[in-house]
This record gives C-alpha cells, sequence and structure tokens, in this order.
C-alpha cells in the first residue's frame, strides 16, 4: 500500500471554502480513481494561516499514476486552488504502508493492562 502526502497553505478564512473546494475536485477524483484506498483530510490553523495535509492511501504505484498520471511525484492542482492556496508547492511525497493498525485490531483488555502499568 502506498500513502501520497500533499501539503498545502491558505489563508485562515479561506480553510472551510478549501475544504469544501476539495470535496468537489480532488476528493472526488481520488473516490472515482481504481485502486484509491481512501484519503484524510488534516487541518492545522496556525494563526492568520491554515495548512491542510492530504494523505490518500493508494493499493500500487500504478494506481497513483491512474489519479496523477506519468509523472506522480507531481503536485495534482485544479484550476481555482491558486484562489485559495499561498503557494503551489510542486511536489508530493509517497511513502510504503510498513503497519496499519485499524479499530477492529486493538485488544481493549490489552489496553488497559497497559494503561494500568504505565499507573
Amino acid at each position: 500500500m502506498i500513502a501520497r502526502i500533499w501539503r498545502g497553505i491558505t489563508l485562515a478564512e479561506k480553510a472551510d471554502a478549501y475544504v469544501d473546494y476539495l470535496n468537489e475536485t480532488g476528493l472526488k477524483d481520488y473516490a472515482k480513481t481504481s485502486g484509491n484506498l481512501g484519503v484524510t483530510v488534516l487541518r492545522r490553523l496556525q494563526g492568520e494561516h491554515c495548512e491542510i495535509v492530504l494523505i490518500s492511501l493508494w493499493e500500487s504505484m500504478a494506481a497513483v499514476r491512474a489519479f496523477a498520471g506519468e509523472n506522480p511525484e507531481r503536485s495534482v492542482y485544479y484550476p481555482e486552488d491558486e484562489q485559495y492556496l499561498l503557494e503551489m508547492e510542486p511536489l508530493v511525497r509517497h511513502y510504503d504502508v510498513a503497519e496499519q493498525l485499524l479499530p477492529g485490531d486493538v485488544d481493549p483488555n490489552a489496553v488497559a493492562a497497559i494503561a494500568r502499568a504505565r499507573r
């Protein structure tokens, strides 16, 4: 599995509108691309700015290329992105997913035992 990580900075007052725009553009394209396993949108307010990070999961680099094209390291932008973003970062990062813990994978008894041991 591949994690594709993109980052952008917008003005804090435009953050909600930009996330709405992402839902209508990139996130829709992720969802309709074969091999996409989902996306997480992160936001972090920093004074007047808001950092937006997209972490999308993909079955393979071939699936990433189906979304991003033959140069998957390049960021994918949409026509109105420049109205929101303070700069257009040219590259994204890709990582092999080494481990993934899902909610059903956690044994509640083990978590409780660890919590008791830390007290």
